[in-house]
């Protein structure tokens, strides 16, 4: 097979809205943990927690998504510059390593999606027992 200069190119766009996504996840969980902070002195502070370190880890994961996505971009440029370069076999190394980079980003996005609806379950388990209170 070979590469052309062009193939990498593909991949901008993509990673691109990748990266769009990433950070609107990141800045509405920073939100989130700002309000969790702000009424954590008031009542049910055992599922406050619980959100609080639910959220710790999605934004650790969210990091992690970034910074594979970060290095499949740098890959696709290298492998862009060896092929410019005349460095065929170095460019298709480096895509194939821009392609394991975004696989590993979107697989730590799957798990942060999974860690979201735990979040969701904490919150739902948290207004079970003020049902059941009410009646």
């Amino acid at each position: 097979m070979t590469l052309n200069i062009t193939d990498p190119a593909i991949m901008f766009p993509g990673i691109s809205l990748l990266f769009l996504a990433y950070t609107n996840r990141y800045l509405a969980l920073a939100n989130v943990i700002r309000t969790l902070n702000k009424d954590l002195k008031k009542q049910d502070q055992k599922n406050k927690i619980e959100q609080i370190e639910n959220l710790h880890l999605r934004v650790n994961l969210i990091k992690y998504m970034q910074a594979f996505g970060v290095l499949s971009f740098l890959f696709c440029v290298f492998a862009m510059l060896s092929l410019f370069w005349q460095q065929q076999k170095l460019g298709e190394i480096c895509f194939i390593l821009s392609l394991g980079a975004i696989v590993f980003s979107l697989l730590i996005s799957m798990v942060e999606i999974l860690k979201s609806g735990q979040s969701l379950q904490i919150e739902i388990d948290r207004t079970k027992p003020r049902e059941a209170w009410d009646k």
